[in-house]
């Protein structure tokens, strides 16, 4: 997704006393602010961890992403594969009491396919019947399919069979939303946790929109409360991560993020734990500028970063460094079993080769009647972001006639300022919603909000919407569309991969049950528990 990841550490509130009540609270810290707690809007990793545990669609996603009851109670599908029938369970309640009905499924999607929302994840509804269309003006919002039959029966239409159908359904975009909550506070919906109700394990609570400290609460109301065994999981917003190690060396933090140089100096030990993510960070260049329209200028920005300096020494903490959009890790082909990032081919461009990038450079520079090149380098605040940036002023300014200034600010103004195009070049990253490399390839596409850079291929589009469509039911038709796509895209330089993130934390043995996964929403409290 196009956010400052969340990097979170558990702290045990209270940690010498010894009340029950304390022993069910997890302190939680990140590095980046909730920017907004409306679905339809969100793009931050951060909020759609907390979306995902003050919230539940159809299905609630547990370990290795496994597909478990949510909202839905049973389901059938069609022998054609486009038709899903939900039964909803009928003692699901939002926090203020309110019945959760199909209903509310149906207002939640078509408020965020609305054009007027202006939603960075409307193309996720792709393939449901007249998504498309309704994205694109061309159809009613009350066209989509999705129909409510009663309140506790949903019934949902897709053009093509979607693979990953179900995943989805267990990401927070596709969750529902109370309408009479909407309308009630208008445009202050979301910007606070007294404005926004919630259906899921938790309850957000003590967020004003602006400070820096939220509450999880248990929800008195969530159907299956008996489940959720801990009282609340408290977040701070603390951005420099020496802070979370000398917290965690003082046994009061349970889990703390480690930075590359502190995971170096701790070495292997027995408490520390890797992480890996399904993501990519990588540098946007604006392709309305006169100087990155040039492609051999965004291939030699590309070939002077040192990725494995860049991801082992550099960022740490579990990175890797990365020749591709798509992670590693997330899917394999239908056919032979082989990671995709294996199917897939880099280009020259993305192997470290200072020599030739200074001849590209050049020559791109002549191409453009440039003598000299300065441009400002836009990403978020937080202390590793702010190691990064420095590094790569250093290794971009190496091209001869480049200088980078940099400007490091919040989460939240840079999110703003990415999907306004209201910059020159930015740090930025994808998180995968779901476990296929459709998640990552789909933002690249010419219309798609999320296209911060700008860069469009007949080409490319054409792919996408073949593995999307024509070729959505044959697996390996598709798989093949997908691999070419990425091709395309790396050769032609529409971003600049940089590495695929990780954590690496040091782990207290007593807080247990958190499910982690890759990709989507990472972190599930609902069954975390302190031992």
């Amino acid at each position: 997704m196009l956010a400052g990841v969340a990097s979170i550490s558990l702290i045990l509130a209270g940690c010498g006393s010894k009340s029950s009540q304390q022993k069910k609270t997890i302190t939680t810290s990140t590095d980046s602010e909730l920017t907004t707690v409306d679905l339809s809007k969100t793009t931050a990793v951060g909020t759609f961890n907390v979306l995902n545990n003050v919230d539940e669609g159809l299905y609630r996603l547990g370990k290795d992403s496994k597909v478990e009851p949510g909202i839905a109670t049973s389901s059938t599908i069609s022998k054609d594969g486009k038709t899903y029938t939900f039964n909803l369970r009928k003692n699901a309640k939002w926090s203020n009491g309110d019945p959760v009905t199909a209903k509310d499924f149906v207002y939640s999607w078509r408020r965020t396919l609305n054009p007027k929302t202006v939603s960075q994840y409307g193309y996720l509804f792709s393939g449901i019947k007249n998504a498309d269309k309704i994205q694109n003006k061309k159809a009613a919002v009350s066209s989509l399919g999705i129909k409510a039959d009663g309140k506790y029966k949903l019934t949902v239409t897709l053009e093509q069979r979607i693979p990953y159908f179900k995943l989805l359904m267990g990401f927070p975009v596709f969750f529902p939303q109370d309408s009479k909550t909407v309308n009630k506070y208008g445009n202050d919906y979301g910007t606070s946790s007294k404005t926004q109700v919630y259906n899921g394990p938790f309850t957000l609570t003590k967020w004003t929109g602006t400070n820096l400290n939220w509450t999880l609460k248990k929800n008195p109301n969530y159907w299956d409360k008996k489940a959720v065994k801990l009282d609340a999981v408290k977040f701070s917003v603390v951005k420099d991560p020496s802070t979370g190690l000398n917290l965690f060396n003082q046994k009061k933090l349970d889990m703390a993020q480690l930075s590359a140089t502190q995971a170096k100096q701790m070495g292997n030990k027995k408490d520390m734990v890797s992480r890996k993510q399904s993501s990519c960070y990588y540098i946007a260049l604006n392709q309305k500028n006169k100087a990155f329209k040039n492609l051999k200028i965004r291939q030699a920005m590309s070939m002077i970063i040192n990725r494995k300096v860049l991801a082992n020494k550099v960022v740490g903490g579990g990175a890797m460094d990365t020749d591709s959009f798509v992670s590693k890790g997330l899917a394999v082909s239908p056919q032979n079993g082989t990671d995709f990032t294996k199917d897939v081919t880099a280009p020259a461009s993305m192997t470290y080769n200072p020599t030739k990038a200074k001849q590209l450079f050049k020559e791109g520079m002549q191409e453009v009647g440039l003598n000299s090149l300065h441009f400002t380098l836009m990403n978020s605040d937080s202390y590793d972001q702010k190691q990064l940036s420095e590094y790569l002023q250093s290794a971009l300014q190496k091209l001869p006639g480049l200088k980078v200034t940099l400007n490091n600010i919040p989460g939240r103004v840079i999110l703003s300022r990415q999907a306004d195009h209201q910059f020159t070049a930015t740090v930025a990253n994808w998180f995968a919603d779901f476990s296929d490399p459709i998640t990552f390839l789909n933002i690249l596409t010419s219309d798609n909000p999320s296209n911060i850079s700008q860069w469009k291929n007949a080409e490319y589009d054409r792919l996408i919407k073949a593995s999307n469509n024509d070729d959505g039911s044959n697996a390996q038709a598709r798989w093949d569309d997908m691999v070419k796509a990425q091709n395309l895209a790396l050769k032609d330089q529409a971003i600049i991969p940089l590495y695929q993130s990780g954590e690496k934390w040091m782990i207290n043995s007593k807080v247990k049950g958190i499910v982690y996964n890759t990709a989507g929403a990472n972190y599930n409290f609902k069954n975390a528990y302190i031992k």
